[in-house]
């Protein structure tokens, strides 16, 4: 049995050994592009931790020989007084589970006299081990759950060497999608810190500047990454989300998934690549699930006139959902039996994922597009709100500005133009996109329905265009 690969164009085995996160780096690096040094230890692994409770025989001589491995490739060693060796140490399941595991960064193992009782790489199986445990946490098993993920995958582990994204002023770190996720546009989308490690963004608990920000800032930088979002899209033939760290101005990609977009954005660029000829329309409608046409109308929460918002951030996704306050992930989930419920953190984490699943709308104080709370909202179809500024939240309530809104105050969520009103509002559900119009007569040819979505009182509205769309997807499926 083999326990590690390493991060090789050559390696050509897939996500369910090597996990997503390391095949997503594979792919990059087959595409030429520039990713740090390391090596992956397996799901294998992972399912052999579970049932022994330590790694596997053979494992720790394995990354032993990987490690050897990476200082030869990078030119630095752990322990180096000069200039040692950094890795992170991080998750990566087969399926993704946005940041419901643990991440271990900076680690530097420390020189050891011969004859020293612990083996020096003690800490790095230790680190190893840790990721391994957190497949069986709490917020984990919950997130499985959710999304229908098996429990007995469990999780490869990538080992990377580190950049840094703090290392000097022609430095920084970022996320960043092919398409924008809220609309399904193709222009690069995202948002870049400065000066700052990638943590510090995806958490959400630093204020980001947009993407475009980097092009004034490291204009080289900024069309070598231009540069690699095409070359992923078109890879990829989809929507595709980049993480990525710039060192003394060298651009260094750390991440690679698929953009997971959701209604409308989904429709759009599902359309946008049949017609365009690189998908067929039979895989454009594959690519939509019926599920995501409720969100396919871009609803908007509509103020009386003259009444202002109680506060503005950034919508980060779409759609309007009115609940209750309430600010503790604990409590969102017994609230929500008795209704539904809005939670305000002022970022999330994944300890907050019972609350996010429970909530019908979230919003955050602090974080962008590419925030944990953003990308899990997404991820569920919940309309969310970040980054609004003016927020404070308190253990009783809400503040904005001086107004104090009370836990259990109703509040509406528009996760399309990131306002939030106070009490419920009128919603409209908005036109559909010509996109979702040529989707769903796509889908009415493939169904067999007559005049192909043309004819005179063809069902619309969200429920009956995800049952045109289910009827599709039944009839290429066989």
């Amino acid at each position: 049995m083999t326990w590690t690969h390493p991060l090789s164009a050559r390696v050509e085995q897939g996500p369910e050994l090597l996990g997503g996160k390391a095949h997503g780096l594979l792919t990059l690096r087959r595409l030429g592009l520039p990713v740090p040094a390391g090596f992956v230890v397996t799901t294998e692994a992972s399912r052999a931790f579970r049932h022994g409770g330590r790694l596997p025989d053979g494992a720790r001589d394995e990354i032993a020989t990987a490690v050897s491995a990476l200082e030869a490739e990078t030119g630095r060693r752990f322990g180096d007084t000069h200039d040692p060796l950094t890795v992170s140490v991080r998750s990566g399941a087969g399926v993704s589970m946005p940041g419901m595991m643990t991440t271990i960064l900076n680690l530097e193992l420390p020189t050891t006299d011969p004859g020293v009782a612990e083996d020096p790489l003690g800490g790095l199986y230790r680190a190893i081990a840790e990721v391994f445990s957190s497949w069986d946490t709490p917020r984990a098993r919950t997130y499985r759950a959710l999304h229908g993920v098996p429990d007995d995958l469990g999780t490869a582990v990538t080992v990377q060497a580190m950049v840094f994204g703090d290392r000097d002023a022609r430095s920084g770190s970022g996320v960043a999608f092919t398409h924008d996720p809220n609309t399904g546009e193709h222009v690069p989308f995202g948002e870049v810190l400065f000066g700052r490690q990638g943590d510090a963004v995806v958490s959400g608990s630093a204020l980001t500047s947009p993407l475009r920000a980097l092009a004034d800032r490291e204009p080289a930088v900024w069309a070598d990454l231009v540069a690699a979002l095409d070359r992923v899209s078109e890879h990829h033939r989809d929507a595709c989300y980049v993480e990525f760290t710039y060192e003394s101005g060298r651009l260094w990609m750390l991440q690679l998934r698929p953009a997971r977009l959701v209604g409308a954005a989904a429709v759009r660029v599902a359309v946008d690549l049949a017609e365009a000829g690189v998908i067929s329309r039979a895989e454009a409608l594959l690519r939509v699930p019926p599920p995501h046409l409720r969100h396919a109308r871009t609803a908007r929460a509509v103020l009386p006139d003259g009444r202002p918002p109680l506060a503005r951030g950034v919508g980060a996704c779409p759609g309007v959902a009115v609940g209750r306050v309430v600010t503790n992930a604990d409590r969102a989930v017994s609230m929500a039996a008795r209704g539904p419920v809005v939670l305000f953190r002022p970022e999330t984490s994944p300890l907050d994922m019972r609350g996010l699943a429970a909530s019908a709308g979230i919003v955050t104080a602090r974080g962008g597009p590419a925030s944990h709370a953003a990308v899990v909202a997404r991820s569920m179809g919940t309309p969310a709100v970040v980054g609004v500024e003016d927020l404070t939240v308190e253990p009783d309530g809400i503040r904005v500005g001086d107004r104090h809104v009370p836990e259990g105050a109703l509040v509406t969520v528009d996760g399309t133009g990131g306002e939030l009103a106070l009490g419920r509002v009128r919603v409209t559900s908005g036109e559909g996109s010509p996109q979702l119009g040529r989707l769903l007569a796509w889908a009415d040819e493939v169904a067999g329905r007559p005049g192909g979505g043309s004819c005179p009182g063809m069902e619309t509205g969200p429920e009956a265009e995800e049952a045109r769309l289910r009827a599709a997807h039944t009839a290429l499926r066989g």
